[in-house]
């Protein structure tokens, strides 16, 4: 029966040392590659929200290989996977789990559903009723899954990696503001180039190599390497221009519904996996700038008059990124450790 999990930072284990983070990171994006051809920047993107403790979102037309990523990332990763395909006759207890009466013990057991996976890929998310995906909002925001009035906690790592198709209409029923918010990204696979386009029928043409995939890492690795990324230090001026950023958006004309304190915080845990990505110990405004279209879009509203000019919430965002003034002095934004400890971090 799942058990209620502290999420501390002893349960994490001791944070790796940046080498060996790299090492490690790498290993999982080399090994999704095999599958998702010519997308290393959106491969390194989905990594960096698991390792941020975030949920992902992946919006594209049909075919791309959205599942595909969600899956490659499941399998290069040994720990529990499950899968969810999201349709409208979907029950919450099919999500979350039943009580069920056992006439032996006569009382209540308690039956876990498909939400009990480190890596749960929940495939056409907007095909599911409302009140499915409400049952998704205490999973992913606290970890924990409450049946009955009892509350079981999730293990970590514990990502959702969802998808949907945005131009299908018929039979989907759209994400609402609060479930939206919970994604930490939204991205998009776009359309491979034709060199990759041209690899991939040599790798995919006779069959699926996701099969042959095998695993380079596991659930205790990914605690560590969490760890570690929890350890990245960030500036005051890099947390300010953070929060500048985000109050932007609810100020700017174009957006009647700016980003929630929520956004805030799961655009600078984000930032902190990207630096440890790039083998940095301190998060750089750039970060932040590259995340801010795929941490803050999704979760803003435009106007009416924006949506008649044809304008999306990712080239807005984009150009507040552009207008905000930065913090000046980088140097300092790099290396102040006035209150940083540089030994929290171990390095290779």
């Amino acid at each position: 029966m799942p058990v209620t999990v502290p999420r501390t930072g002893e349960e994490l284990g001791a944070p790796l040392p940046l080498a060996e983070f790299r090492t490690a990171t790498n290993a999982i994006v080399d090994n999704i590659e095999q599958i998702i051809e010519g997308k290393t920047a959106t491969v390194r993107l989905a990594l960096a929200v698991l390792l941020a403790e975030g949920h992902l979102l992946i919006e594209d037309v049909p075919g791309v290989g959205k599942t595909k990523l969600a899956k490659a990332l499941a399998r290069s990763i040994d720990c529990s996977v499950r899968r969810i395909q999201f349709t409208p006759d979907l029950l919450p207890s099919d999500v979350t789990g039943v009580s069920v009466y056992n006439q032996e013990t006569h009382d209540f057991e308690f039956k876990p559903g498909a939400i009990f996976a480190n890596l749960v890929v929940g495939d056409e998310i907007n095909r599911a009723s409302p009140k499915t995906q409400s049952a998704l909002l205490e999973c992913m925001e606290e970890r924990q899954v409450t049946v009955d009035g009892t509350s079981y906690g999730l293990r970590v790592p514990f990502m959702v990696v969802s998808t949907q198709n945005p131009i299908e209409m018929e039979g989907t029923y759209p994400l609402p503001e609060a479930q939206r918010d919970r994604f930490t990204a939204r991205i998009g696979m776009g359309y491979p180039h034709a060199g990759a386009e041209l690899a991939m029928l040599d790798a995919h043409g006779a069959y699926d190599p996701l099969y042959d995939l095998k695993p380079v890492s596991d659930a205790e690795t990914v605690r560590r390497m969490i760890a570690t990324v929890r350890q990245i230090h960030v500036a005051d001026a890099i947390k300010q221009y953070a929060v500048n950023l985000v109050n932007a958006t609810r100020e700017a004309s174009e957006l009647r519904l700016g980003a929630s304190p929520r956004a805030t915080l799961h655009l600078l845990r984000t930032a902190r996996a990207i630096a440890a990505l790039d083998g940095r110990d301190y998060v750089l405004p750039d970060d932040l700038q590259s995340l801010a279209v795929p941490v803050l879009a999704h979760r803003v509203i435009s106007t009416p008059e924006a949506q008649l000019s044809r304008r999306t919430t990712d080239a807005i965002i984009a150009e507040l990124v552009h207008r905000l003034p930065v913090p000046q002095d980088r140097t300092r934004t790099a290396h102040d450790r006035s209150d940083h400890d540089p030994s929290s971090i171990q390095r290779g």
